[in-house]
């Protein structure tokens, strides 16, 4: 009879500690999803972002026009609108430059040779003003960039021109002249459409050139240099020495023109 009495205290008391147990287990799953739904429902536990993290592109203006820009007419210098270009965009930058003072002691300049043949010969543009601003064809963005850089070292500038290709006019006037600073842009006298009006075989380049010594160089009828000094829905405005004035020419017109003459741009930062 004794043995019967503990055999069965015995079952009692293990089925009570099973049953605690599984108490005590029940207790801790409840918990857990206690602890989870709190936690997702507290903005300071989640790791998400908050949405005002999120970075946001902020608009441009629709119209922007750089103040205080005075437009040189180009007279002296038949050949010089990249170095007008380049005197109004410094004149706004703060700088007190004359035309003539950048023509003469810091346009990188290789004359044109004119063969008994008839061949001639010359630089590649990108490598160095073919003539002169005085009388000559012209320079692309590269050289003139490098001129530019030895002016602005002379007047121990931190600032340094930098020629840009293939870079959109939009980017441009998002980047630049929605923030007032002006760029000189590669296009067209008027926006007339350009043709190839002269060649001559390259013997001159430097680490810019398109071209090799031998190749044939192409330069094109109206090559212009402008300072873009804003825009608007539709327009383009231009500080233009060959108006004499400040151009205003439409978007998809330019933007032609531009792309013609190779998309080149510099800027002054």
């Amino acid at each position: 009879m004794m043995r019967k009495r503990t055999t069965r205290r015995i079952i009692m008391i293990v089925m009570l500690c099973a049953i605690v147990a599984a108490l005590i287990g029940i207790i801790i799953m409840f918990a857990k999803v206690c602890t989870c739904t709190c936690s997702s429902s507290n903005p300071e536990l989640t790791t998400e972002p908050p949405s005002a993290a999120i970075p946001t592109t902020e608009p441009i203006p629709e119209k922007v026009m750089i103040d205080n820009v005075k437009v040189i007419p180009q007279t002296d210098l038949k050949a010089g609108c990249e170095t007008y270009a380049c005197t109004m965009l410094m004149n706004i930058l703060g700088f007190n430059l004359d035309e003539h003072d950048f023509a003469d002691n810091y346009l990188f300049c290789k004359y044109i040779e004119f063969g008994d043949d008839g061949t001639n010969y010359g630089p590649d543009m990108y490598s160095a003003f073919a003539g002169s601003a005085y009388a000559g064809w012209g320079v692309y963005a590269p050289s003139m960039a490098k001129s530019m850089n030895n002016y602005l070292k002379d007047q121990k500038s931190d600032l340094k021109a930098y020629p840009m290709e293939n870079v959109s006019l939009e980017e441009i006037c998002k980047e630049y002249t929605s923030k007032k600073i002006p760029v000189m842009v590669w296009a067209t006298t008027d926006m007339d459409e350009p043709y190839v009006y002269d060649t001559w075989i390259v013997n001159y380049v430097d680490e810019n050139a398109k071209t090799k010594i031998g190749d044939t160089f192409s330069w094109y009828m109206h090559e212009h240099c402008l300072t873009l000094v804003g825009y608007d829905k539709e327009n383009y405005y231009f500080a233009d020495s060959a108006a004499g004035d400040i151009s205003v020419f439409k978007k998809d017109l330019v933007a032609k023109r531009y792309e013609q003459m190779g998309k080149q741009a510099i800027v002054v930062k």
